[in-house]
């Protein structure tokens, strides 16, 4: 954590290329919060489902911990020549990835890694026991495609209390980033449980366009009245979220998810619409967790 209590951007390192560029959109988050930057590696055994620790043999760790120590050095460099000024510290763990990012991820402010590609895709595999977004004590940030510096931030709202989170995310980085922000509501045939839900009970021949807009209104009012300098479009669109979503990654700075929508095992895994944004959206892509989950 740096001095001033403001906790760090954390963003993993292995040395790949998308790592890299990883770490080139950690910095200049990290300049934006005024936020000192953390560079994390592990190079230890994958733990089995964050249980049982598997030890190496020392002279393979030795080995690797050099490795580790030469990455850090050379991306602390790039980045500090990247972002003058910016306060950046390192740290390698002999723990696996998986295990390691979790751990770190308690005491960053946002955790940041590269592409799920090649062995980094093992951390968003879906899988109870590995899914670093759906587990990770802070939202996740997955670096890929292209960033439009000029684009909008995008937030996924279902019309559920759970995507409050997001909603406070998305207009934090909007502000930020001087950013407009676009609020994307959608539903599908047979799936109208967000527009009937309790906590969004229709009114009688209301149709479900006027539904849709009026439950986006009132997500969205407050955070509209704490970001008075944030630019807000609504869109309410009768479709699968995830098809709208990856259109609307296009053109975007950021799309902000709820690591789940309506329904699923609660902080266990991913949501569909979470999982296909994360492996093939146009542009970086943030995952909340909620308290609830956590």
């Amino acid at each position: 954590m740096s001095a001033t209590g403001n906790p760090p951007v954390v963003v993993a390192v292995d040395g790949s290329e998308t790592a890299a560029a990883a770490a080139l959109w950690a910095a200049g988050e990290a300049a934006r919060r005024h936020a000192s930057l953390l560079v994390f590696t592990a190079y230890g055994y994958e733990d089995a489902g964050f249980g049982g620790k598997m030890y190496p043999p020392s002279d393979w760790l030795v080995i690797k911990e050099a490795e580790a120590g030469e990455l850090l050095r050379e991306t602390r460099a790039t980045l500090e020549a990247a972002v003058p000024g910016l306060d950046v510290s390192t740290q390698a763990s002999d723990r696996g990835p998986a295990p390691g990012l979790l751990e770190v991820s308690a005491r960053a402010r946002i955790l940041v890694t590269g592409e799920p590609v090649g062995a980094i895709a093992g951390l968003f595999s879906g899988s109870p026991d590995v899914d670093l977004a759906a587990k990770a004590h802070c939202p996740v940030v997955v670096v890929r495609g292209n960033e439009s510096v000029d684009g909008p931030v995008v937030v996924g709202v279902d019309g559920s209390p759970l995507s409050e989170a997001a909603i406070a995310w998305a207009f934090e980085e909007a502000s930020l980033r001087n950013a407009p922000l676009v609020a994307l509501y959608t539903w599908h045939d047979g799936d109208t449980a967000g527009l009937f839900s309790d906590g969004n009970i229709a009114f009688q021949g209301e149709g479900l366009q006027d539904s849709g807009r009026r439950l986006l209104a009132q997500r969205l009012a407050g955070w509209q009245e704490k970001y008075p300098d944030v630019p807000v479009e609504r869109r309410v669109e009768h479709d699968k979220p995830r098809s709208r979503l990856l259109s609307a990654s296009h053109g975007a700075q950021l799309v902000v998810v709820g690591s789940r929508g309506r329904g699923g095992f609660t902080g266990l895994v991913l949501g569909s619409t979470s999982q296909a944004l994360l492996h093939h959206a146009a542009c970086p892509v943030m995952v909340v967790r909620t308290e609830e989950e956590k």
